[in-house]
C-alpha cells in the first residue's frame, strides 16, 4: 500500500470517525440542540472539520471522492468557517441531521 494510499484511508476513517460523533450529538434531538449554546457551536467545529477532510480526500484521489457531496461539504466548511456571523442555526441542524449522514454513507461506500 503506498504512502498516499494510507494517509487517503486515515482520512476516510477520521471523516467516519467524525461523522460518528457528530452522529451522536445529534442523537440528543432538536430541543437540547436549540437549548444548549454549546451544541450549536459543537456541530460548526465538526462542519470545519468534516469539510477539511473532504478537502484532503478530494485533492488525494479526485476520481474516487468526485461526487457532489464531497465540494458541497467542503463549501459548507468555508461557508462556516469565513461567514460564521451568518450561520443558520436551523440549517446547520439539516446539515448535521441530513448531510452529514448522507456523506457517511458515501464515504463508507467509496
Amino acid at each position: 500500500m503506498t504512502a498516499e494510499l494510507d494517509r487517503t484511508e486515515r482520512w476516510r476513517s477520521d471523516l467516519i470517525d467524525t461523522l460518528d460523533k457528530a452522529a451522536d450529538l445529534a442523537s440528543r434531538g432538536k430541543p437540547a440542540y436549540d437549548g444548549d449554546l454549546a451544541l450549536p457551536l459543537a456541530f460548526e467545529a465538526l462542519a470545519n472539520r468534516v469539510g477539511d477532510l473532504a478537502k484532503r480526500l478530494m485533492a488525494a484521489d479526485p476520481a474516487r471522492f468526485a461526487m457532489p457531496i464531497w465540494a458541497q461539504a467542503a463549501r459548507n466548511r468555508d461557508f462556516v468557517v469565513h461567514h460564521y456571523d451568518r450561520v443558520d442555526a436551523e440549517a446547520l441542524w439539516l446539515t448535521v441531521t441530513v448531510s452529514f449522514p448522507a456523506l457517511r454513507a458515501e464515504a463508507e461506500r467509496v
